[in-house]
Parts: C-alpha cells; structure tokens; sequence
C-alpha cells in the first residue's frame, strides 16, 4: 500500500517525540502532527528536576531539544491539527485542517489540558489575571498579590516560582493537607508562600482585570472575599480525546484512552502513548510509551520490531 506516511503521530509532546525518533529509526516514514507549536504542558514548567540525565532543566529548553532530535526523524507538522480519522480497508485517512493523508498506523499522543474551575468570572476574565501557567504570566505580577490553586506538585512549583520573581503568593486548597512532594511543600513553607486550607474558589472577581476572590471554606461554609491581582489555576488536567472518541475508541472512566502494555487501543492500527493514556503522567513515563507505541506500530505496516 502507498501510503504518505507509514505513521502518523498526533500531538508532539514528549510521548510524540519520543515515537517520531523510534519510528525513524526503524526505518519507516512518520510525521508529527500538532495544532500548536508542540512541547504540550512541559513547556509551561519552570525547572524540571526529575527527568534522568538532568538536575535541573527548563521546561521549554527540554522540549526544545527533544523536537530537535525528532526532526531528524520524521516530519513536523505544527499548526496542522487533526480533525478525524477515517478508518480503510487497509490504514486511515487522516484529515488535518490543511489536507487529508493516507497512512498505515496512527499514534494519539494529544496530551491533557489544564482543568478549569469552571466558576463565574473565570472565562471573561481569563487572559486579565486569570492564568494557568505561571512561568507564562507570572512575571506581569511581580509584587502583586497572586493566589494558586490547587495542592499537587505542579501548583506547589508554581506557587515557589512566583514566590522567587517577587509575588505575594496565597495557595488556596481544598483540603487540609498538600498531595504535593513534601519536599516541596517545605521549600514554599522556608520562602514564606502562605496557604489557605479547606478553602474552594466561588467567583473570581474583577471588572477588566482580577481585583479578588469569593472563596468558600469547606467545613464551616464561611464565605470571605480576600483581594488579588492574579489568580493561577492549577487542579490537574483534562484528556485531549475528543479525536480519539470520534472513532470509537475504548475510554476509562476518567476519559483517558485504555491501552494494553503494547500501547494498543481497541482499534487495530491506532496505538496511543503519554499523559493521553493517564496514570502517573510524567514526561520519562511519556517517553518510554512513545516508544513502545512506535514499535509495535510497525506490526500493521509490515515491519517487524527490531528489539523483539
């Protein structure tokens, strides 16, 4: 069969890059498409201290590195997205907001989305103090007042990050104890980040920019209105599905797509790989999934894994 690609990879972020260079290397023709610019959510993290072979990384300069190495690899699509899949006799079609392609295997690599709060004033007054990238935004409220929210590693480093460039950061949490590393939590603790427990978001308030917060505490049902510049959202993520449903493929509960140890979905020849398929959702587990999804693809097009 004449494909334009042996494999297509949706979504370059680590998992992406990861399978173009597995992929490459084995001797197939494969292209990473991607509606932005790639790099996914790790481009947003400050320092990255737990990816091996680094002490510490910026996030951006890591992802920056890996699609380096991709492109030798295969091709990168950026700012082509992928807006269905079309299953054929034999491959798929694949059909992008520039073309369609015709192609032997594909991997979803797409990714999450950082989780909203979904409370009034969030969506009018995102991009004017509502944020959910710290490193993106945080230096236009240097010796502001800033709110985080959340408890988990990624907004217990924002909030330390804030706190470094100068911002006078509040974490607001819903329970009375952090899920984050305790490492962590003791490093915002020594730089004087302050905490607010058992405390949820009701509103963001503001008229052209963020002014405060009506929060609620969870115990009691007090209701208190406290002043901020800024707010940054950070309560985990949401699974970039929507492509993977519109083909029918297998869902957990949370809505991440099921696979087997193989990267296998539950339609033969699409294969999926890296915070899309949940679980711990780090970047070195990204990548080895990436990597194993590359080679298992080759079994639909005729190639045989070079490792088995």
């Amino acid at each position: 069969m004449d494909y334009d690609y042996d494999i297509a990879i949706i979504g370059a972020g680590a998992a992406g890059y990861a399978a173009a260079i597995y992929a490459g290397r084995s001797g197939v023709k494969a292209a990473v498409f991607d509606k932005g610019m790639g790099g996914g959510l790790a481009t947003e993290a400050d320092d990255i201290e737990n990816y091996p072979g680094f002490k510490k990384i910026k996030g951006p300069e890591l992802m920056e590195r890996m699609k380096e190495h991709a492109s030798q690899y295969a091709e990168m699509k950026f700012l082509e997205e992928v807006k269905e899949i079309v299953k054929m006799n034999n491959g798929f079609e694949l059909k992008t907001s520039n073309r369609s392609y015709r192609v032997g295997a594909i991997i979803i690599a797409t990714g999450t989305e950082h989780r909203k709060l979904n409370v009034k004033g969030e969506k009018e007054l995102q991009g004017r103090g509502v944020s959910y990238c710290a490193t993106c935004d945080g230096p236009f409220f240097v010796g502001k007042k800033v709110a985080v929210i959340g408890g988990g590693n990624t907004a217990i480093s924002e909030a330390i990050y804030l706190k470094d460039i100068g911002c006078d950061v509040t974490v607001i949490h819903r329970r009375d104890e952090l899920r984050a590393e305790k490492v962590l939590e003791e490093e915002a603790k020594s730089k004087g980040v302050k905490f607010i427990w058992n405390s949820v978001v009701e509103e963001i308030i503001g008229n052209e920019m963020v002014s405060g917060l009506r929060i609620r505490n969870v115990k009691t049902g007090e209701i208190n209105e406290l002043e901020f510049n800024a707010v940054f959202v950070s309560i985990g993520e949401e699974p970039n599905n929507e492509i993977a449903k519109k083909i029918g493929i297998e869902l957990d509960e949370h809505g991440y797509i099921k696979v087997d140890r193989m990267q296998r979905t539950n339609v033969r020849g699409i294969y999926a790989a890296g915070d899309i398929t949940g679980g711990i959702r780090q970047l070195v587990t990204a990548c080895g999934e990436g990597a194993t999804a590359a080679l298992a693809a080759l079994e639909v097009i005729g190639k045989r894994n070079p490792f088995s």
